[in-house]
């Protein structure tokens, strides 16, 4: 991941590195120092690079065209840049040095490595091809606004055959309100967005221009996807309670399952994003033990209360952990630390209890539909 990116003598000097303990400094598009990776991976280091000049000439000579050997001098610049790093909570502190004269210094933290666009490669120009044309109009044709209403109303009109156009049009409106709360999550991250896609028989997709850089973003956009679905249930609860009328019931607890179901820990939903930011920014055995513990009594709990499929992708979930935890300092992304791997756990179970809540407190009602949620999960 890119550490840091600050001007030097008229190029752009950039360190990248990770939690392995490597790191590479490049001066322009030159790579001059390297650390490897090692066990030390926090701390102070140095790196150091040299720079030749050739000086213009100054003897007055010049102008007659007779130079001498003193005429010309090639000088050396010596450049060093220290930095003293601590990964969790994230902090950067760097002096740049040229000559062992001060020239630059500063630090960065957790918000700057957020706010950082990385640096996107020159690609090659490409030969015509048909390949490529297609490509860049499906390019075009996705970026365009027209995209969404056809995808939007193929959504409808595969979902009013399968059920009818009002539990379609509810579905939608689930599916949507999902969808903005990721919207809303990347913009407070400041991360231009591309809009909601609607797509049929698989639900929706929120897109953005821009990439994440640290885990926090992951999970805060991954969560308030399920997160605005609760506040959606619960509006429909309360609505459900003042008028009596079963509707806003059913759409309170089928709305409850479908972002239940985003958050069962496995990749590509949002649980499992989750689950992987969490698991990947633990670096001891004692916290990997205790995300362990937490899901083999999430497994516990769901079996006991009878959710067995909520149990067994639990159980899945799970075993997932120690696979990701073996990569995790791979990643290019800013892990969490100790405050950030608690309240996400706390967030994710408490969003996990409510929605839960929700679909067993409906399916006491008596009503056969309204007890479909609970008998799903039942299954």
């Amino acid at each position: 991941m890119e550490l840091l990116r600050i001007d030097c003598l008229g190029k752009e000097l950039r360190l990248e590195g990770s939690m392995a303990g490597w790191q590479q400094l490049f001066w322009g598009d030159t790579l001059v120092s390297v650390k490897q990776a090692s066990a030390d991976n926090e701390g102070l280091k140095s790196h150091q690079f040299e720079l030749s000049s050739q000086a213009s000439p100054v003897n007055s000579q010049a102008a007659t065209g007779e130079l001498s050997e003193l005429d010309t001098q090639a000088f050396k610049i010596q450049i060093s840049l220290e930095v003293d790093l601590t990964w969790q909570p994230f902090k950067l502190n760097y002096r740049l040095l040229k000559d062992d004269e001060l020239i630059a210094e500063g630090s960065r933290d957790t918000k700057d490595i957020e706010r950082q666009v990385p640096v996107k490669p020159i690609e090659a120009q490409r030969k015509f091809s048909l390949i490529g044309l297609a490509s860049l109009g499906f390019k075009l044709l996705k970026s365009a606004k027209v995209i969404k209403v056809v995808l939007a109303g193929a959504s409808v009109a595969a979902y009013s055959w399968l059920f009818s156009f009002q539990f379609a049009m509810a579905l939608i409106a689930c599916l949507v309100f999902h969808e903005y709360g990721h919207i809303k999550a990347m913009k407070y991250f400041g991360m231009k967005t591309k809009g909601i896609y609607l797509i049929p028989f698989m639900g929706g997709l929120a897109l953005s221009d821009e990439k994440i850089n640290t885990r926090w973003q992951d999970v805060v956009i991954s969560i308030m996807g399920p997160t605005f679905g609760l506040i959606m249930s619960l509006l429909a609860l309360v609505a459900y309670w003042l008028t009596g009328n079963v509707f806003f019931a059913g759409l309170a607890a089928f709305n409850a399952l479908l972002n239940l179901f985003n958050l069962l820990p496995i990749l590509p939903l949002d649980g499992g994003h989750i689950l992987k930011s969490v698991s990947f920014s633990m670096n001891s055995i004692a916290g990997l033990s205790a995300c362990i513990a937490g899901a083999a009594v999430g497994v516990y709990i769901s079996y006991t209360l009878g959710l067995a499929l909520l149990g067994f992708l639990l159980l899945i979930g799970s075993l997932e952990i120690g696979f990701e935890w073996k990569t995790r300092h791979q990643s290019h992304l800013l892990p969490l630390d100790r405050y950030g791997q608690i309240f996400s756990t706390i967030w994710y179970f408490l969003t996990v209890g409510a929605l839960v809540g929700i679909i067993w407190y409906l399916a006491g009602s008596g009503d056969d539909m309204l007890g479909l949620p609970l008998k799903i999960l039942q299954s």
